[in-house]
């Protein structure tokens, strides 16, 4: 007789930005260091309130096109000076990655942000991951997260409920980055958390469903 096929590992995948970390005061310092060098004028305090896109998008709003890979890489190595110490986890993070440990799960962090420094950002704040890639928006989230097996992803903006969706994953918004639980629940989340604090409690009852 066939025996029953072992149940899949829980894999839980996490978005970074504004999910994760708050990374607002390190993206603003970075972007202030980049205007220092630059003399160009951006409004550092605008674009830590619309992080989640591409960086290349965000810049292609204050530099001509032509100019955009040059300050990409600039950018990131910048981040590196600027970023790091003044990035601190969001309420509940820590606890919320312990609780997937806590049943036996995996934590993949799928991010928008250059993977190098996505990866500097974990160990600076202490958060251990089984995987991280990075440079990932919206329905591209999606492909990693089934590359990854994962069956929840967690992340704060629309396009990380589209990637969630993408992946066939619960999507699982949380309100610590632009939108509001409304806006989270129109574009497809499965539920909406205030913050990670209460990731734990609503893990554990899935799980039990």
């Amino acid at each position: 007789m066939p025996t029953s096929a072992a149940p899949a590992l829980l894999t839980v995948g996490f978005d970074l930005d504004m999910t994760l970390l708050d990374t607002r005061p390190g993206i603003k310092a970075t972007y202030e260091a980049l205007v220092a060098e630059t003399g160009v004028p951006i409004d550092a305090d605008l674009v830590v309130t619309r992080l989640g896109p591409p960086l290349a998008d965000e810049l292609a709003n204050w530099f001509p096109a032509e100019h955009i890979p040059q300050m990409l890489t600039r950018y990131r190595t910048l981040y590196r000076d600027h970023a790091f110490a003044p990035t601190v986890p969001l309420p509940g993070a820590l606890e919320a990655v312990a609780a997937v440990r806590a049943h036996g799960g995996r934590v993949v962090v799928i991010t928008g942000k250059y993977e190098p420094n996505a990866r500097l950002h974990l160990e600076h704040a202490g958060i251990e991951s089984d995987a991280v890639v990075g440079d990932l928006w919206a329905e591209t989230k999606g492909t990693a997260l089934r590359e990854l097996g994962a069956s929840v992803y967690v992340g704060d903006h629309l396009g990380d409920i589209v990637g969630a969706r993408a992946a066939g994953a619960v999507a699982v918004g949380v309100t610590t980055g632009p939108y509001a639980a409304e806006e989270l629940t129109a574009a497809g989340a499965d539920v909406v958390l205030a913050d990670l604090t209460a990731f734990p409690g609503w893990l554990a009852g899935h799980l039990a469903r």
